[in-house]
């Protein structure tokens, strides 16, 4: 108990010094301090799994965190570089972060990971670990084409092979992996909308992971099991996952309503359509979810659930996503 108690403060620390640091080799030791913090964290059960996702999460975070300090130390040395050389010092930064953060293209890592991890513990991989690169980025602005590459990749990804998970923990990642794109997108030009989207994100994202947590379910036909005996988890579901998927008029749908305009009065109209058109593809997977639970019921199940949803908090922040299209109209018109 004290010793997670420890590494989730030090796991807050970490990305609190990486994010409101002044210098390159303190974002880095920030950095360093959240990803061995959260090591332990993962390997603290004795599941085989959890001790493989800690493995393979740490050889690939010390693997972007070399070239991170890499980057740092070669662009502080002060060496009268050419434009080229700079650029591409950027580039091998940018990329350390977005490995951090599992965007895709480098995502390899992400799902694996996630796929070993307890509920609690994806919590803290889908929301908390993705805030000190995203932040850092912010610093090291992304080039123009690299940004296209990187969010086309996202959504493209994500959309595709989410398609054929039946694994909840893969489906939430490479839902994140989508958002992710989103994130980037809206970072790119305001730093308002990003806190708006990484907000909403998290609150829809933690009321389901809340619903798995107490359900205690991991894959495809438990859910569905489970529909088959509790009314009022179909509806909650329902209402997270449609949020999840920027479905209006549920609260999902105003991050993604703000950073469609945001960049369409950029310019960016050619990446805006494809950003909306590959997303339908989760929002696909995510209504198929629902319609498989919701719809049809099975005789042969081989285990059986007595829930009922006590949980206020799951309640409230179900409340909130449903009530999305008042909430993001006051919240838009009147901030």
């Amino acid at each position: 108990m004290y010793n997670k108690t420890l590494f989730s403060v030090t796991l807050a620390v970490g990305t609190l010094i990486a994010i409101s640091s002044y210098s390159w080799m303190g974002m880095w030791m920030g950095l360093e301090i959240n990803l061995l913090s959260f090591i332990p964290l993962v390997s603290d059960t004795k599941n085989s799994m959890a001790s493989e996702a800690a493995l393979k999460y740490f050889i690939t975070q010390a693997m972007a965190s070399t070239l991170l300090l890499f980057a740092f130390i070669m662009i502080s040395m002060n060496i009268p570089f050419n434009l080229m050389m700079n650029h591409s010092l950027m580039l091998i930064l940018n990329t350390a972060l977005l490995t951090k953060m599992g965007s895709a293209p480098f995502h390899f890592w992400f799902p694996e990971v996630i796929e070993g991890l307890s509920w609690t513990n994806s919590a803290i991989l889908l929301i908390w670990q993705k805030i000190a690169p995203m932040v850092m980025i912010m610093f090291f602005n992304l080039t123009t084409m690299y940004l296209t590459m990187v969010v086309t990749a996202s959504m493209i990804i994500s959309g595709v092979v989410g398609l054929n998970q039946v694994s909840l923990r893969k489906i939430l990642a490479y839902s994140s992996i989508n958002h992710i794109g989103w994130m980037l997108g809206a970072m790119w030009f305001s730093e308002t909308v990003w806190m708006y989207y990484f907000a909403i994100y998290s609150l829809i994202t933690v009321s389901i992971l809340l619903m798995f947590k107490m359900l205690n379910i991991l894959y495809l036909p438990q859910l569905t099991a489970v529909m088959n005996y509790s009314t009022i988890v179909k509806l909650h579901m329902m209402v997270n996952w449609m949020s999840l998927g920027g479905l209006p008029p549920f609260l999902g749908f105003f991050p993604k309503w703000i950073t469609v305009q945001i960049l369409i009065s950029q310019g960016f109209i050619m990446l805006t359509t494809m950003m909306i058109v590959m997303t339908l593809m989760t929002l696909y997977f995510y209504i198929r979810i629902m319609f498989s639970t919701m719809l049809l019921s099975t005789n042969e199940l081989t285990f059986h659930y007595n829930f009922k949803i006590k949980s206020f908090s799951v309640f409230t922040l179900t409340t909130i996503s449903s009530s999305g299209l008042v909430l993001s109209t006051i919240l838009f018109n009147y901030l």
